[in-house]
Protein backbone atom coordinates (compact mmCIF):
# COMPACT_ATOMS: atom_id res chain seq x y z
CA UNK A 1 0.00 0.00 0.00
CA UNK A 2 1.23 3.20 -0.74
CA UNK A 3 0.55 4.70 2.58
CA UNK A 4 1.91 4.71 6.14
CA UNK A 5 -0.48 3.87 8.83
CA UNK A 6 1.25 5.64 12.44
CA UNK A 7 -0.26 3.73 15.93
CA UNK A 8 0.31 6.76 18.14
CA UNK A 9 -0.05 6.64 21.90
CA UNK A 10 -1.33 10.04 22.73
CA UNK A 11 -0.50 9.47 26.73
CA UNK A 12 -3.07 9.36 29.32
CA UNK A 13 -5.03 12.55 29.15
CA UNK A 14 -3.00 15.89 29.42
CA UNK A 15 -2.45 17.24 26.48
CA UNK A 16 1.33 18.24 27.65
CA UNK A 17 2.70 14.81 27.46
CA UNK A 18 1.86 13.56 23.90
CA UNK A 19 5.19 12.90 22.72
CA UNK A 20 7.24 15.39 20.08
CA UNK A 21 7.06 12.45 17.37
CA UNK A 22 3.36 11.80 17.94
CA UNK A 23 2.94 15.25 17.72
CA UNK A 24 4.37 15.65 14.66
CA UNK A 25 3.01 12.39 12.96
CA UNK A 26 -0.62 13.84 13.54
CA UNK A 27 -0.06 17.16 12.29
CA UNK A 28 1.15 15.68 9.22
CA UNK A 29 -1.32 13.05 8.64
CA UNK A 30 -4.00 13.28 5.87
CA UNK A 31 -6.46 11.42 7.95
CA UNK A 32 -6.71 10.71 11.52
CA UNK A 33 -8.55 8.11 13.17
CA UNK A 34 -9.51 7.35 16.66
CA UNK A 35 -11.76 4.85 18.54
CA UNK A 36 -14.75 6.14 20.21
CA UNK A 37 -18.83 5.07 21.34
CA UNK A 38 -21.80 6.31 19.73
CA UNK A 39 -23.29 9.85 20.51
CA UNK A 40 -19.31 10.33 22.99
CA UNK A 41 -16.51 12.15 21.93
CA UNK A 42 -13.25 9.89 21.38
CA UNK A 43 -11.06 10.80 24.68
CA UNK A 44 -7.71 10.34 22.29
CA UNK A 45 -9.00 12.65 20.27
CA UNK A 46 -9.55 15.26 22.73
CA UNK A 47 -6.11 14.71 23.96
CA UNK A 48 -4.55 15.49 20.06
CA UNK A 49 -7.48 18.12 19.01
CA UNK A 50 -4.53 21.44 19.24
CA UNK A 51 -2.00 18.66 16.72
CA UNK A 52 -4.88 17.92 14.22
CA UNK A 53 -5.02 20.18 11.39
CA UNK A 54 -7.52 22.14 9.37
CA UNK A 55 -7.77 20.40 6.82
CA UNK A 56 -7.06 16.84 8.29
CA UNK A 57 -9.86 14.16 7.14
CA UNK A 58 -10.95 12.47 10.53
CA UNK A 59 -12.17 8.78 10.76
CA UNK A 60 -14.34 7.66 13.89
CA UNK A 61 -14.01 4.05 13.87
CA UNK A 62 -17.53 3.72 16.29
CA UNK A 63 -17.01 0.54 18.87
CA UNK A 64 -20.55 -1.77 18.49
CA UNK A 65 -20.72 -1.49 22.49
CA UNK A 66 -18.43 -1.22 25.75
CA UNK A 67 -19.40 -2.36 28.37
CA UNK A 68 -23.27 -3.36 28.01
CA UNK A 69 -22.00 -7.21 26.70
CA UNK A 70 -20.21 -9.15 29.14
CA UNK A 71 -16.46 -10.56 27.81
CA UNK A 72 -17.72 -13.78 29.02
CA UNK A 73 -20.26 -13.95 26.58
CA UNK A 74 -19.08 -15.78 23.47
CA UNK A 75 -21.53 -12.41 21.36
CA UNK A 76 -18.92 -10.24 22.99
CA UNK A 77 -15.60 -11.70 20.72
CA UNK A 78 -18.01 -12.33 17.29
CA UNK A 79 -19.26 -9.12 17.53
CA UNK A 80 -16.18 -6.88 18.21
CA UNK A 81 -13.98 -8.94 16.44
CA UNK A 82 -16.09 -8.52 13.32
CA UNK A 83 -15.47 -4.38 14.05
CA UNK A 84 -11.93 -4.85 14.15
CA UNK A 85 -12.26 -6.34 10.76
CA UNK A 86 -13.80 -3.64 9.66
CA UNK A 87 -12.15 -0.55 10.87
CA UNK A 88 -9.02 -2.34 9.73
CA UNK A 89 -10.36 -2.60 6.04
CA UNK A 90 -11.74 1.21 6.49
CA UNK A 91 -7.79 2.43 7.01
CA UNK A 92 -6.76 -0.40 4.52
CA UNK A 93 -8.85 1.83 1.79
CA UNK A 94 -7.65 4.71 2.67
CA UNK A 95 -3.98 3.21 2.76
CA UNK A 96 -4.43 2.13 -0.93
CA UNK A 97 -5.24 5.02 -2.01
CA UNK A 98 -1.94 6.60 -0.59
CA UNK A 99 -2.74 8.42 1.75
CA UNK A 100 -0.75 8.59 5.61
CA UNK A 101 -3.16 7.58 8.40
CA UNK A 102 -2.58 8.32 11.77
CA UNK A 103 -4.68 5.79 14.43
CA UNK A 104 -4.94 7.53 17.60
CA UNK A 105 -4.76 5.27 21.40
CA UNK A 106 -4.85 6.67 24.69
CA UNK A 107 -2.09 5.87 27.11
CA UNK A 108 0.23 2.97 24.76
CA UNK A 109 -0.97 1.28 21.92
CA UNK A 110 -0.07 -1.99 23.18
CA UNK A 111 -0.63 -1.63 26.76
CA UNK A 112 -4.34 -2.97 27.22
CA UNK A 113 -4.68 -0.77 23.28
CA UNK A 114 -7.68 -1.04 20.97
CA UNK A 115 -5.40 0.00 17.93
CA UNK A 116 -3.57 -3.66 18.54
CA UNK A 117 -6.45 -5.56 16.71
CA UNK A 118 -6.26 -3.37 13.95
CA UNK A 119 -2.36 -3.37 14.03
CA UNK A 120 -2.57 -7.65 14.14
CA UNK A 121 -5.05 -7.37 10.81
CA UNK A 122 -2.80 -4.63 8.82
CA UNK A 123 0.60 -5.46 9.71
CA UNK A 124 1.58 -7.31 6.78
CA UNK A 125 -0.26 -5.98 4.61
CA UNK A 126 0.88 -2.25 4.95
CA UNK A 127 3.64 0.00 5.91
CA UNK A 128 3.43 0.59 9.69
CA UNK A 129 4.94 2.58 12.53
CA UNK A 130 4.13 2.30 16.49
CA UNK A 131 4.80 5.40 18.48
CA UNK A 132 4.86 4.63 22.27
CA UNK A 133 2.72 6.75 24.34
CA UNK A 134 3.02 8.14 28.19
CA UNK A 135 0.68 5.02 29.64
CA UNK A 136 -1.92 5.78 32.28
CA UNK A 137 -0.16 4.01 35.30
CA UNK A 138 3.06 5.95 34.92
CA UNK A 139 1.10 9.07 34.66
CA UNK A 140 -0.66 7.97 37.47
CA UNK A 141 2.02 7.18 39.60
CA UNK A 142 3.84 10.58 38.78
CA UNK A 143 0.75 12.57 40.11
CA UNK A 144 -0.23 10.17 42.99
CA UNK A 145 4.17 11.12 43.57
CA UNK A 146 4.25 7.03 44.36
CA UNK A 147 7.65 5.63 43.85
CA UNK A 148 6.57 2.07 42.55
CA UNK A 149 9.78 -0.29 41.87
CA UNK A 150 13.18 -0.42 43.93
CA UNK A 151 16.15 -2.76 43.32
CA UNK A 152 14.80 -6.08 41.99
CA UNK A 153 10.90 -5.32 42.96
CA UNK A 154 8.45 -7.17 40.33
CA UNK A 155 5.64 -5.18 38.96
CA UNK A 156 2.58 -6.52 38.10
CA UNK A 157 0.02 -5.29 35.70
CA UNK A 158 -3.15 -6.87 36.20
CA UNK A 159 -6.87 -6.22 34.64
CA UNK A 160 -9.55 -6.03 37.06
CA UNK A 161 -11.65 -8.09 35.08
CA UNK A 162 -9.61 -11.35 36.77
CA UNK A 163 -11.97 -13.15 39.01
CA UNK A 164 -11.55 -12.27 42.87
CA UNK A 165 -9.22 -14.92 43.80
CA UNK A 166 -6.82 -15.49 41.22
CA UNK A 167 -6.47 -11.00 41.74
CA UNK A 168 -6.12 -11.84 45.42
CA UNK A 169 -3.47 -14.84 44.70
CA UNK A 170 -1.44 -12.24 41.80
CA UNK A 171 -1.16 -9.82 44.89
CA UNK A 172 0.48 -11.78 47.00
CA UNK A 173 3.56 -12.72 44.90
CA UNK A 174 3.90 -9.21 43.21
CA UNK A 175 5.97 -6.53 45.38
CA UNK A 176 4.10 -3.70 43.28
CA UNK A 177 1.03 -3.78 41.63
CA UNK A 178 -1.50 -1.64 39.35
CA UNK A 179 -4.77 -2.90 38.59
CA UNK A 180 -6.28 -1.53 35.34
CA UNK A 181 -10.02 -1.46 34.14
CA UNK A 182 -11.39 -0.82 37.46
CA UNK A 183 -15.09 0.93 36.38
CA UNK A 184 -17.68 -1.83 37.66
CA UNK A 185 -15.13 -4.22 38.80
CA UNK A 186 -13.99 -2.18 41.94
CA UNK A 187 -16.45 -4.22 44.75
CA UNK A 188 -14.61 -7.13 43.68
CA UNK A 189 -11.17 -5.33 43.63
CA UNK A 190 -11.22 -4.07 46.86
CA UNK A 191 -12.19 -7.78 47.83
CA UNK A 192 -9.08 -9.00 46.39
CA UNK A 193 -7.06 -6.40 47.92
CA UNK A 194 -8.57 -7.08 51.35
CA UNK A 195 -8.07 -10.35 51.01
CA UNK A 196 -4.49 -10.08 50.03
CA UNK A 197 -3.55 -7.84 52.87
CA UNK A 198 -2.77 -5.14 50.75
CA UNK A 199 -5.82 -2.42 51.42
CA UNK A 200 -3.38 0.13 53.43
CA UNK A 201 -1.12 0.70 50.75
CA UNK A 202 -3.26 0.87 47.93
CA UNK A 203 -4.20 4.26 46.36
CA UNK A 204 -6.80 4.94 43.97
CA UNK A 205 -6.39 7.19 40.88
CA UNK A 206 -9.49 8.67 38.64
CA UNK A 207 -8.78 10.45 35.88
CA UNK A 208 -4.97 10.80 36.36
CA UNK A 209 -3.22 13.89 34.45
CA UNK A 210 -6.26 15.01 33.51
CA UNK A 211 -9.60 17.27 34.43
CA UNK A 212 -10.97 16.36 37.75
CA UNK A 213 -8.27 13.92 38.73
CA UNK A 214 -8.85 12.03 42.36
CA UNK A 215 -6.14 10.96 44.13
CA UNK A 216 -6.99 9.11 47.31
CA UNK A 217 -6.70 5.74 49.53
CA UNK A 218 -8.43 2.99 48.48
CA UNK A 219 -9.74 2.55 52.01
CA UNK A 220 -11.72 5.83 51.79
CA UNK A 221 -13.01 5.47 48.50
CA UNK A 222 -16.49 3.33 48.16
CA UNK A 223 -18.89 2.45 45.27
CA UNK A 224 -18.14 2.38 41.41
CA UNK A 225 -15.29 3.67 39.55
CA UNK A 226 -15.39 5.27 36.16
CA UNK A 227 -13.28 3.91 33.34
CA UNK A 228 -10.41 6.07 33.72
CA UNK A 229 -9.07 4.71 36.72
CA UNK A 230 -6.98 2.19 38.74
CA UNK A 231 -5.26 1.45 42.24
CA UNK A 232 -1.59 1.27 42.93
CA UNK A 233 0.10 -0.31 45.26
CA UNK A 234 4.00 0.55 45.52
CA UNK A 235 6.64 -1.58 45.99
CA UNK A 236 9.98 -0.69 47.60
CA UNK A 237 9.68 -2.61 50.89
CA UNK A 238 13.28 -3.71 51.11
CA UNK A 239 16.65 -1.97 52.24
CA UNK A 240 16.66 1.34 49.61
Amino acid sequence: MAGTLSIVGVGPGDPELITLRAARLIGAASVVAYFCREKHPSQARTIAQAHIGPNTREMRLVYPFTTEVSVNDPAYHQNMSAFYDRSAECLAGELAAGQDVTLLCEGDPFLYGSAMYVFDRLRARCNTQVVPGIMAMNGCWGEAQAPMTHGDDVLCVLPATLPEAELAGWLERADAAVIMKIGRNMPHVRQAITRSGRMKDAVYVERGTQGGQVITPLEEREGKAPYFSLVLLPGRKRVR
